[in-house]
């Protein structure tokens, strides 16, 4: 059994989490995750069914909920698929994305520099909120401001990278701006780095 320790945390985190505990599974066994609220018990239990796994939870006192998830047909983090003889096939589309979103200024768009702020804050959460996300983001120049402290993205930056984006920051701009010790998400990068993960990218995204 593994247990996912997600209480205290905001939705999707206990998804997020849950879901990965389930990816690292070599055969068949039981995700026991702990959380502190119906609402995740519910978005467990509806994450599970939707992949077919049994699920069973409980109250274990005020403010406290276990979920434990049966998976039963993972082998090597391959799903079986029903009715296809027993063979096997894994979730990954024939070509992986390798989507790139690119963040070069502190602003999006020219005008208002103020509306600017407001147009990438709310560009940031509406990446957040897509199915398909984007294997990387990078900061650049005045886009590193945007992964630092002060920053109002940071809680949806953070949400990203708990599903497996990169983040990445590029580490002379932090320097240049006096934001070295500021970093509050992801890595620090390089230029190698950056371009070499633009020039591999299946497609790049820039407000």
């Amino acid at each position: 059994m593994i247990t996912v320790n997600a209480m205290g945390d905001a939705c999707p985190i206990p998804v997020v989490k849950t879901k990965n505990a389930i990816a690292s599974l070599k055969g068949a066994d039981v995700v026991e995750t702990l959380v502190d609220n119906e609402i995740a018990v519910e978005n467990l239990k509806k994450m599970a069914d939707q992949k077919g796994y049994k699920t069973t939870s409980e109250k274990l006192e005020e403010g406290k909920y276990r979920v434990c998830i049966i998976v039963e047909n993972v082998v090597d983090n391959v799903e079986k698929k029903d009715g296809d003889g027993g063979k096997f096939c894994d979730c990954t589309p024939e070509k992986e994305s390798n989507k790139v979103v690119v963040i070069r200024s502190s602003v999006m768009g020219e005008g208002d520099p103020e509306l600017g702020k407001v147009l990438l804050k709310g560009f940031i959460y509406a990446i957040s909120q897509q199915k398909d996300l984007p294997k990387t983001m990078l900061f650049y120049n005045g886009g590193a401001f945007i992964t630092c402290e002060g920053s109002q993205s940071l809680e949806d930056l953070k949400a990203l990278e708990e599903q497996g984006v990169k983040i990445l920051t590029c580490g002379t701009c932090l320097n240049h701006y006096g934001l070295t010790d500021r970093l509050a998400v992801g890595e620090v990068t390089n230029m190698y780095e950056i371009a070499e993960k633009m020039t591999q990218a299946s497609l790049i995204v820039s407000p």
